[in-house]
């Protein structure tokens, strides 16, 4: 594999557990923040010790909620994600996760000396009852003041999360937020559905069928009207989830789907590098302790390149562009009809793949089915 190009940084803390939230976060009331950036910054010393960066293209700050730092441990954060990825781009897309109400005047100014230049806030739905009904704690005039200091602030590259299939939700519910979120006029949306995560107060709920969710025919109205609506509106769906302008897409996350190589650093994070996936340790104290004395594992999975080949199909094939040849030549040394061939034959043949100038991608009629097409590759050369 090459080297990364890409930074994955995984800041945990957040300011309440949301009810539908299985990510490695935990409530920021007495964590120790300082010791948590101390053995981050070990983790950054010895992962490019081992393993030397290139330009690094693009850095992604994902949480929990990193904007609940304070402006002096912000600018802390930035300056030793700086020092240790120091060689960049001179177009670098640096993304931080937010939630509305967490970022002030003072915090976006430290963010942007720091060289964030894209913001993604988790807004879910513009319905302030049903935000408290899923445990969020902002409500939608938190979304409109945070996104009017950010432009304040200079950020021009702007993006909000939605969710659908929510308990309670309907399709009225979802219009109104459809409506409110195209008003703002942003550079990207990303869409997703709900899903019951195990370790999560919805799934407790579920367990005893005191959560009432949308019917699935509803929730895929849903999904087929926001990309009526979005795509009317002039973004272009690149990805199942996600919505941009065109310029907007998302960089880092596109070296996932692209299966690239890419540092994880962080309590919880997963990093993709040297044939190798990882999961660091997860708990706080646990975490910090271990980069004390070496990088900080829960897991190490080597990769073989059978596996590669079918991780490069799965992912690839999530964006609406698909999978490109030259990209698995250069990756894989063979040509990837000559490894996939009768899939994509089979595939191509049922309706789910059509063929491109370059590739493969999947037909739109396949996008709500897009669950049987990953997973006609699972195993397939290493079951």
């Amino acid at each position: 594999m090459k080297p990364p190009t890409a930074v994955y940084i995984h800041i945990p803390f957040c300011t309440n557990k949301c009810h539908y939230c299985d990510f490695n976060s935990y409530v920021l009331k007495g964590q120790p923040v300082g010791e948590y950036l101390d053995a981050l910054e070990r983790e950054m010393e010895a992962t490019v010790k081992r393993l030397p960066p290139r330009r690094i293209e693009t850095i992604f700050v994902g949480g929990g909620t990193p904007t609940v730092l304070t402006p002096s441990q912000m600018e802390r954060f930035l300056r030793l994600t700086a020092d240790y990825f120091a060689d960049r781009v001179d177009d670098l897309e640096f993304t931080m996760e937010a939630n509305p109400g967490t970022t002030d005047p003072d915090k976006l100014a430290v963010m942007r000396e720091g060289g964030v230049n894209r913001i993604s806030f988790g807004v879910q739905s513009f319905h302030d009852p049903l935000l408290e009904r899923i445990g969020r704690i902002h409500q939608s005039e938190d979304v409109y003041r945070s996104l009017e200091y950010a432009r304040a602030a200079g950020f021009g590259n702007l993006t909000i999360d939605l969710m659908f299939g929510l308990p309670g939700q309907t399709m009225e519910l979802l219009e109104d937020s459809l409506d409110q979120a195209l008003k703002l006029d942003l550079q990207h949306y990303s869409i997703y559905g709900l899903k019951v995560e195990e370790n999560t107060l919805f799934h407790a709920l579920y367990q005893k069928n005191q959560l009432v969710l949308p019917e699935e025919e509803v929730e895929a109205s849903m999904f087929e009207r926001i990309m009526e609506r979005l795509e009317r509106a002039g973004y272009r769906q690149y990805e199942i989830s996600n919505f941009a302008r065109p310029g907007y897409e998302s960089r880092h996350n596109t070296m996932y789907w692209r299966n690239r190589a890419y540092y994880g650093l962080g309590a919880g994070a997963h990093g993709y590098a040297d044939a190798e996936r990882h999961v660091n340790i997860k708990g706080i104290q646990p975490y910090n302790q271990a980069a004390m004395h070496k990088l900080p594992r829960l897991e190490v999975h080597p990769v073989s390149r059978e596996e590669a080949m079918e991780d490069f199909m799965m992912v690839g094939l999530r964006l609406l562009e698909g999978v490109r040849r030259n990209d698995f030549e250069d990756q894989f040394g063979v040509p990837m009809e000559a490894v996939f061939g009768g899939i994509i034959q089979d595939l191509t043949g049922k309706g789910l793949l059509e063929k491109t100038g370059v590739g493969y991608r999947m037909t739109r009629e396949a996008v709500p089915l897009a669950n049987v097409v990953f997973g006609a590759f699972i195993g397939l050369l290493t079951g």
